[in-house]
């Protein structure tokens, strides 16, 4: 303020003239397929972050849990109005949330009281919110944000799941290096890659005394994602010994597998030794 320098700060409009309800052309553009691909993307992003916040709170205390159902069916509603208000899309913030909680709140007064705190500055106080710098608000989010990752207990995760403290950091630093939006987009990206990997993790191991038939024992999740790693390993085997294939410990076999396998088992008979013989546990 004293050496005026350019930082950007708050700006503060009029409520009334920030009120723009879509005119009629624009419902017309509901059926553009851009259109269309953007709202999805929001609704799927907010409700992810009021979910993960609202998961995040429940933590902070000990008072009754999230209804996680009428939590995105207000969500639902709010953003409804605010679309016909002309307004941008709502969605839960764990900083506020947080800030709350560390408050010593207790009911559902204090977030309603929260959003009235805002209106009457934006009201009534416009010129004092007029001063804060932008990037003054954003350190306090990224400081409010970084309170909030468990730092001690991201040592025991990363010796159990260090894929999962990957995903956390790639998000986090995502959040803060390109936007709320991209950063929650990247980390849902991620994690689904790392449940696809998961569910199609599978071994396959050979037991070959020399003598009698062989021996292979297919354990996890087969899937069509694993399924040329697992026909390698099959086609491999001498076609003049008998084999035993046992499924026993195999959680989930996909269709695919299913018929790639008994594909194989059909052409390895049909080399003169003796039917493979399955012995399935799913």
């Amino acid at each position: 303020m004293f050496l005026s320098l350019p930082v950007a700060k708050v700006e503060v409009r009029g409520l009334l003239g920030a009120i723009q309800p879509p005119t009629p052309d624009a419902f017309g553009r509901l059926m553009d397929v851009g259109l269309l691909g953007t709202v999805l993307a929001f609704t799927l992003i907010a409700s992810a972050e009021s979910l993960f916040s609202a998961a995040a709170v429940d933590r902070l205390h000990d008072g009754p849990r999230t209804q996680y159902d009428k939590e995105l069916m207000a969500q639902g509603a709010g953003n409804t109005v605010c679309g016909l208000l002309g307004a941008l899309p709502m969605t839960a913030v764990i900083v506020r949330s947080a800030a709350n909680v560390q408050a010593g709140a207790r009911t559902k007064a204090s977030r309603v009281l929260h959003g009235v705190w805002l209106l009457l500055f934006a009201a009534l106080f416009p010129a004092a919110l007029g001063v804060i710098p932008i990037p003054a608000l954003a350190g306090v989010l990224v400081y409010s944000g970084f309170k909030l990752i468990p730092v001690k207990e991201m040592k025991e995760l990363w010796r159990e799941h260090r894929g999962e403290v990957v995903i956390l950091v790639v998000t986090a630093v995502s959040i803060v290096a390109v936007s709320m939006f991209e950063g929650v987009l990247i980390g849902l990206a991620l994690a689904v890659v790392k449940t696809a990997w998961d569910a199609s993790h599978v071994r396959l191991e050979i037991v070959d005394k020399g003598a009698g038939p062989i021996q292979a024992h297919l354990i996890g999740n087969a899937t069509f994602l694993r399924l040329p790693k697992i026909l390698d390993s099959l086609e491999a085997l001498p076609q003049n010994r008998p084999v035993e294939v046992d499924l026993s410990g195999v959680h989930h076999l996909d269709h695919a597998c299913r018929m790639a396998m008994e594909n194989w088992a059909t052409r390895h008979s049909a080399a003169g030794t003796e039917p493979v013989k399955v012995t399935s546990g799913v």
